[in-house]
């Protein structure tokens, strides 16, 4: 198992709605799950500079995660949210 932790600062709510519709299909695909979504991020040490919203993913492993990432099929999936939102995603596990 591996985990890719997300990172969006909103730009465009209504990309991000239609990426919504979208996401849950483009990540089962490759077996990809929702860990924890939150808009909500108190910090707790330090100064972060912290997301609007914060998503952790969980894949089977690390081939899955990259196949999502990069899967052709899903590049108009993956437009949305990066025209939605400034998004960083980094994989951790």
């Amino acid at each position: 198992m591996i985990y890719a932790i997300v990172q969006l600062k909103l730009q465009d709510p209504e990309a991000m709605g239609a990426y919504r519709e979208k996401a849950a299909d483009a990540l089962s695909k490759h077996g990809g799950q929702v860990v924890t979504a939150s808009g909500e991020l108190p910090a707790i040490d330090g100064a972060p500079n912290l997301p609007d919203f914060a998503v952790i993913l969980s894949f089977p492993d690390k081939a899955a995660a990259e196949a999502w990432i990069g899967d052709p099929a899903l590049a108009e999936t993956h437009a949305l949210r990066r025209k939605g939102a400034q998004s960083d995603i980094f994989l951790v596990g």
